[in-house]
């Protein structure tokens, strides 16, 4: 294969360009590109010869789903796969009970792989977390292999990430300390639906997030017999709906993009009793995380203004806040071209925005990173967060399109750590990457309330 130029530009169809210049083709040249073909050799070999062993453990993650903090069996199961395949693992790191690390190779620059296992709430893998562990792991498994055969300095980690739906379990690790040592990229690949893609293409390397809130109200009123004495008061549920209904008017008021979603965990007990009190769950969503500080200090004066007019007070609870995805372009393109080798043809940056969020967001803004996603069948308009999607997470198919994947990771990781100057270009690419203005969004941003973390226990709800 000609020798890969990482000074790459897009094409009209989203690919990107493998041909080196005349005056780039030297011995080094040479020597490089002899170097990532038999990675990529190694790299499919690996994948190959695991390919069932990494379809079991998926389906095994599958069929056990876990919400964020109790992934005991995920974690066990991919530590058990790891020490078999010869890595010794940290279990239970970095004070996480299911979180896990393992590493391969010395010196050199260093790459993460991300791997994410838990589920949600009466739905299990309806985001396809099992795919995801299971790419991070094919990924990992496969980098070290041929980062070994290569006899170059390098080093390979693969780090559990618990708790990504709602649980902030990538910032709990970025605080402490799982991604200080100098590493050059943190990667990772998610499934979403095929019918999200135009046709031709399967996924998109410059996948972009909102920002996103979580945070929980509690309504606090004064309890009385609701025949006897109405009067004597104050309905914490007439709060709640106050709430909830001036939250609907807002909605008319926001940007596209942005999203307001609400649910009323409790409400009261019996209807002859008013309530004193009452719990809301809250998700806000914006651009990026000032317009989403913005948004949720809009969201904050409607519920407010239902506990005043309610004669009722407050009580808030705010989660671990996610930031958007920043995009890195030069690993987005070197994945590129790496799936267009496999028969691939990807995206390299969505036209707009996903609704979604993720914790990886964080990490994306701390050190390099990347958040692929690759299509699986489903029905059409089947979103994640559906049970029809959990179904689809388990299907051969699914399998395949996450290991595919892992190879394009696998490959973008080896160029990272082996191609020169690469690791300094996705550096340097994360420092000057340009923001894209939000400033008019939201802009009069008013003042926010207290806000106190969720405890663990209570970070499991879905991103």
């Amino acid at each position: 294969m000609a020798t890969p130029n990482l000074d790459i530009h897009e094409r009209g169809s989203g690919m990107i360009s493998s041909q080196p210049s005349h005056t780039e083709v030297s011995t080094c040249d040479k020597d490089i590109s002899k170097t990532l073909d038999n990675a990529r050799k190694v790299v499919a070999g690996t994948v190959h010869d695991l390919e069932s062993d990494l379809t079991k453990l998926s389906l095994d993650i599958h069929s056990h789903p876990e919400i964020g903090y109790e992934e005991k069996f995920a974690h066990d199961t991919i530590s058990d796969f790891l020490e078999k395949q010869g890595f010794k693992v940290k279990r239970h790191a970095y004070g996480l009970d299911t979180s896990f690390e393992a590493e391969s190779g010395s010196g050199g620059h260093l790459i993460v792989y991300c791997a994410e296992y838990d589920a949600l709430p009466g739905i299990g893998h309806g985001c396809g977390h099992n795919l995801i562990a299971m790419s991070s792991v094919s990924g990992f498994i496969a980098t070290a292999r041929a980062l070994k055969d290569s006899g170059k300095p390098g080093r390979v980690r693969i780090l559990g990430t618990p708790a990504e739906e709602g649980g902030g379990g990538k910032v709990k690790l970025l605080e402490a300390g799982a991604f200080k040592d100098n590493v050059a990229a943190a990667i990772m690949v998610h499934a979403v639906p095929q019918h999200s893609f135009a046709k031709g293409y399967s996924g998109t390397s410059g996948f972009r997030t909102l920002a996103s809130r979580r945070f929980r109200v509690m309504f606090h009123g004064v309890s009385s017999h609701a025949g006897a004495q109405p009067w004597g008061g104050r309905n914490a549920l007439d709060a709640a709906v106050g709430a909830y209904a001036t939250l609907s008017m807002l909605r008319q008021q926001i940007h596209p993009m942005e999203r307001i979603n609400a649910v009323i965990e409790n409400g009261g007990v019996v209807p002859n009793i008013i309530p004193d009190y009452a719990c809301m769950a809250f998700g806000v969503r914006s651009h990026n995380s000032q317009t989403a500080d913005a948004l949720y200090d809009r969201v904050k004066q409607c519920i407010d203004a239902g506990a005043i007019a309610s004669g009722c007070k407050t009580e808030y609870e705010t989660a671990i806040p996610y930031t958007d995805l920043k995009v890195n372009d030069v690993l987005c393109k070197a994945y590129n071209e790496e799936m267009e080798i496999v028969g691939e043809k990807i995206l390299i940056r969505d036209p707009e925005q996903s609704a979604a969020g993720t914790d990886m967001g964080n990490v994306s803004h701390e050190i390099p990173g990347f958040h692929g996603v690759f299509g699986i069948p489903t029905a059409p308009g089947v979103p994640p967060h559906h049970s029809d999607f959990c179904e689809a997470a388990k299907q051969p198919e699914a399998q395949t399109a996450a290991l595919k994947a892992s190879r394009g990771m696998a490959m973008m990781a080896i160029r990272v750590l082996l191609y020169p100057g690469m690791a300094d270009r996705v550096k340097e690419n994360f420092n000057n990457a340009e923001e894209e203005d939000y400033s008019s969004v939201n802009a009069e941003k008013s003042s926010g309330g207290s806000r106190n973390q969720l405890s663990d226990e209570d970070e499991h709800t879905c991103c």
